[in-house]
């Protein structure tokens, strides 16, 4: 008599749950309680659960391989968010296929479709600063490849998304800067095309307000995040009639650029200017006054990104309502705000 290849229906029918909380369990989602992991867990060694890859990928024409898409490696985030998602997919299986689009549509929009001539099973996503059509990754979600967004999303589509609260790590920031007694607060924000700028900004605003400070359209810039602009637009505001006596900026590589120039400048940072970023990124531990940055857990970005096409990719696409991840950030204060902050 041929045996029965236990499948996740089976398991789900048993404990009289979902498939797709069934799938989360078998690949360790943190998002699943304890005890109907454990049950899940007992009863797949119990019947001898194997996810049988050779049978569905002949079914099913999965390649257990998953693209990503990021828009540049110029600094060490996107590649920590790479490492993140690459650990929970080797574990599950799967293979990671990786692009870079240069902050380019056109590539963008190259990659896509070339993954998609690879036949992934998947995309996770972080889109260009370029961005604005996203008929290419509507085009991969009407046909049927899960597509998980993260960091830099698209609100366009109705897929699954992994953010940080970019609104309330800027409110902090700029919280931060005031209650140290700066009142001519500038912010270099990033280009009006990405949602994480829009979000700081209005965190950045919402925080002059609460404590009753000018908004002053002088002192906020918004930019296309290369190193040349951040130079210059800088140099412009040390430069006002009355100029900042502190800069919260869209990321560490800004708030970094901005540091050196401020020291050319012969400026004490923080006494004449106080400067905070956003990311943690390694270098802010490193300059000279260290930097005061928000942190975002970048692993977790990559990892939760991974779990949330996971979830998908057992299951009917038409069964899974897309979830959007929010992770906290947290701020870390040094001595570019506070002198002899650790």
């Amino acid at each position: 008599m041929k045996r029965h290849q236990v499948t996740i229906i089976d398991i789900a029918k048993e404990l009289n749950i979902s498939k797709s909380t069934v799938s989360r369990a078998l690949h360790g989602h943190q998002d699943i309680n304890e005890q109907t992991k454990k049950k899940v867990l007992e009863l797949a060694s119990r019947l001898d659960y194997q996810p049988n890859l050779l049978a569905t990928s002949l079914v099913m024409s999965k390649s257990y391989t998953v693209g990503m898409v990021v828009p540049e490696f110029l600094t060490p985030f996107f590649p920590s968010v790479i490492m993140g998602a690459q650990e929970v997919m080797s574990k599950a299986g799967y293979n990671v296929m990786i692009c870079q689009s240069n902050e380019s549509y056109e590539m963008e929009v190259a990659n896509t479709k070339a993954l998609l001539a690879s036949r992934v099973d998947g995309i996770l996503a972080s889109v260009t600063r370029e961005t604005r059509n996203f008929d290419h990754f509507q085009a991969l979600h009407r046909k049927g490849i899960p597509v998980v967004f993260f960091n830099r999303v698209c609100e366009e589509l109705e897929v699954s998304k992994v953010i940080v609260d970019d609104y309330e790590g800027a409110f902090m920031a700029v919280e931060h800067l005031i209650t140290t007694g700066r009142k001519r607060i500038a912010h270099l924000a990033g280009p009006d095309s990405l949602i994480i700028s829009r979000r700081r900004l209005k965190g950045y605003i919402d925080a002059l307000q609460k404590h009753i400070l000018p908004v002053e359209e002088d002192l906020i810039i918004q930019y296309d995040l290369t190193p040349e602009k951040a130079t210059i637009y800088v140099k412009h505001l040390l430069d006002l009639p009355n100029p900042p006596d502190a800069l919260f900026a869209i990321n560490d590589p800004t708030a970094i650029a901005a540091m050196l120039v401020i020291k050319d400048k012969g400026l004490r940072i923080p006494q004449d200017i106080a400067v905070v970023g956003f990311s943690n990124d390694p270098a802010s531990a490193l300059i000279e006054p260290g930097l005061t940055t928000v942190a975002q857990p970048v692993f977790d970005i990559g990892r939760e990104a991974a779990y949330l096409f996971l979830e998908q990719v057992d299951i009917d696409l038409e069964e899974y309502k897309p979830q959007t991840k929010v992770l906290q950030t947290k701020l870390i204060v040094r001595g570019s705000s506070i002198p002899h902050a650790v």
